[in-house]
């Protein structure tokens, strides 16, 4: 029994919400951080994601009608509705399901709850209603992947429930489809991936093509992770965020236009994309040499949606639409993407070394390079600059913006000793007083869905105990 199923015990007594006669079922999703890789997820890059102690838990229940309703006691934190009902038969309808997640603003968050089941109806035919039940110490908007933590917990709970197999690589996928297809937000797979993958106190190195998972890298001893929020909020369905990724396909499409390339949709691929005979439609596997010698000059800087049209017809991004009149960063982005890529390789194989202290000072300037990047591409925050700068001048060998970057959360790498720990929660400390609030500090990991696995919970059991605190 764990403290979290003890704890749903005692919370659906006291809301009275679920059956004590029937089992249900518990998922837990960890938020991850991202150290290093944030934007080549999308372009097949190579992404290092670690996992914190903060996570989304997911109690569900099956009913015998179609009513859907979920319980959120934590939302009424941020101003949203904690409780909702629904119909399974709302969820037929793909167009129909996205307004009725939007109807209105404070229901947002159940978007990616009825996705999940709308996924699990449509592909595996469970079609009943359920009770769910959410609960969760990740905060929202910070760039740790709160979004996918839910949508993965949702589907991890509730395809046992309904007695489906769904783990590793497909259920990664199934939540990446959720974000994509049905929330509208255009990320890649390395958040969902990580969060199903990952191991406790271990760095997982992921290729993104669509997603290859290498063996998760123990964090050598003698070093440390945290992660301080910024509190400058960000979104991957932020101006910002689309704008560079947008702009990475565009660069990828005048290449492929250079090199006289066909573009064209893969028809095999679970989420849509488009691939080419050279880069299978994967910016990332463009090397940095040959980005530098022979497209780099010829890319664009800038360049306005409307003339990258004129120029070079179709934008192959399935996820984003052009502006016409905005301007997008297309050299940088492309940089980016075959940079970044180089860095995590690197960043990945000296972790699995051994690591003096030319190696970790490397490292901690490979990770500031990472982060100066985001800049260039147009996703850089003064906040997340100052939280970096704070961290250098503190001692710390590196430290960089994090997820799809123009905000959220700064991971710092240092010592695991106790002059570091001192060091960091100065930091927060200094941060809070000048910034007026005291920043969330991330600074535990644990294990991913998989390795908790969905739960059976008899309540029955608990009724002497807890029904009577009701």
């Amino acid at each position: 029994m764990s403290i979290f199923e003890d704890q749903v015990a005692t919370t659906v007594a006291t809301y009275g919400f679920f059956s004590p006669e029937k089992p249900l079922w518990i998922a837990r999703a960890p938020g991850r951080l991202d150290v290093m890789g944030g934007n080549v997820d999308y372009t097949g890059g190579v992404v290092l994601q670690g996992l914190l102690r903060e996570a989304v838990w997911v109690a569900i229940q099956p009913r015998a009608d179609d009513t859907i309703r979920l319980l959120n006691p934590g939302a009424a934190e941020f101003g949203w509705e904690s409780s909702l009902e629904f119909c399974a038969g709302d969820m037929d309808d793909l167009a129909s399901l996205r307004l009725l997640c939007h109807r209105r603003e404070g229901s947002r968050w159940a978007c990616y709850v009825l996705g999940a089941l709308h996924f699990l109806k449509t592909r595996y035919g469970c079609g009943t209603g359920a009770d769910l039940f959410l609960a969760s110490d990740l905060p929202p908007n910070k760039g740790v992947s709160s979004s996918a933590a839910l949508e993965i917990a949702v589907l991890k709970a509730a395809s046992a429930a309904w007695g489906i197999s769904l783990d590793g690589v497909a259920l990664a996928t199934a939540g990446q489809w959720v974000e994509n297809v049905v929330v509208g937000a255009a990320c890649g797979i390395m958040d969902q991936a990580a969060i199903v993958l990952g191991k406790e106190n271990h760095l997982l190195p992921l290729l993104c093509q669509p997603c290859q998972p290498f063996a998760p890298v123990k964090l050598p001893a003698g070093l440390r992770l945290w992660g301080i929020d910024s509190m400058a909020p960000r979104s991957t369905t932020g101006a910002a965020y689309e704008i560079a990724r947008a702009a990475a396909f565009m660069g990828y499409k005048l290449i492929c236009q250079q090199e006289g390339l066909a573009v064209i949709p893969e028809q095999t691929s679970g989420i849509a994309r488009w691939t080419d005979s050279r880069w299978n439609g994967y910016l990332s596997n463009l090397a940095p040499s040959e980005f530098r010698s022979r497209f780099e000059r010829g890319l664009p800087e800038s360049i306005s949606g409307r003339e990258f049209l004129a120029r070079a017809g179709e934008h192959v991004d399935p996820f984003t639409t052009l502006d016409p009149a905005a301007e997008y960063p297309v050299r940088a982005a492309v940089r980016y993407a075959t940079e970044e890529n180089l860095r995590v390789q690197t960043v990945s194989t000296l972790l699995q070394g051994s690591v003096s202290d030319s190696t970790l000072q490397l490292i901690g300037e490979i990770l500031c390079q990472s982060h100066v990047a985001y800049a260039e591409c147009g996703l850089g925050s003064p906040a997340c600059d100052e939280l970096v700068s704070r961290a250098r001048k503190a001692g710390f060998p590196g430290a960089k913006m994090t997820g799809g970057g123009a905000g959220g959360v700064v991971a710092i790498l240092g010592r695991s000793g106790p002059d570091d720990q001192r060091a960091i929660e100065r930091i927060a400390q200094e941060y809070a007083s000048e910034h007026g609030k005291m920043p969330h500090l991330f600074e535990g990991s644990s294990s991913g869905v998989d390795a908790f696995d969905a739960r059976m919970l008899q309540l029955a059991s608990f009724r002497d105990s807890f029904w009577g605190m009701a």
